[in-house]
């Protein structure tokens, strides 16, 4: 993948809404769900897309929630979606959280130049900052698809 149209990619979902992250059920890939929106005026509708992080080696997962925020977001009330916005403290129950300030792709990277090497293919670093999570993967490709009303990431069956 080009470094121009993964910066690309990445600047397409600014300031979008990331409402989910993590493995995919098959474990190798990464994906983030990212719902993005136009100004009205535009007439374009909202979609929902999946960036699928392919051959991630590496998903790094920190808070951005200061320690001050965390003391006083501990009440299990703030997951709530009818009660948490009442209350005072970090509400997690908005179920999603602006990419904003962005993300980027990490220019020379040590850590995809190292699994680049190793593996022989090449390797990318990309690091998003949202106001509750910041999360840097290294990964292979990219692939960005619309997912529609009822994308589950996983289910469980009875052969789990």
């Amino acid at each position: 993948m080009e470094i121009a149209r993964l910066s690309q990619a990445l600047d397409d979902i600014f300031d979008g809404a990331i409402v989910h992250h993590g493995y995919t059920d098959y474990i190798r890939d990464y994906e983030v769900i990212v719902y993005v929106t136009a100004d009205p005026r535009t007439g374009t509708p909202p979609i929902h897309l999946r960036y699928l992080f392919k051959y991630c080696v590496s998903a790094e997962v920190q808070t951005a929630v200061s320690p001050d925020t965390w003391r006083c977001s501990l009440d299990e009330r703030l997951t709530d979606r009818e009660i948490g916005p009442d209350l005072d403290g970090f509400v997690w129950a908005v179920r999603w959280q602006p990419l904003y300030p962005g993300a980027e792709v990490v220019a020379d990277s040590e850590r995809a130049r190292s699994w680049a090497d190793k593996i022989g293919i090449p390797f990318h670093e990309v690091r998003f900052e949202m106001n509750a999570h910041a999360i840097t993967l290294v990964f292979s490709d990219l692939d960005v698809t619309e997912v529609g009303e009822g994308y589950a990431p996983f289910t469980v069956t009875e052969d789990d």
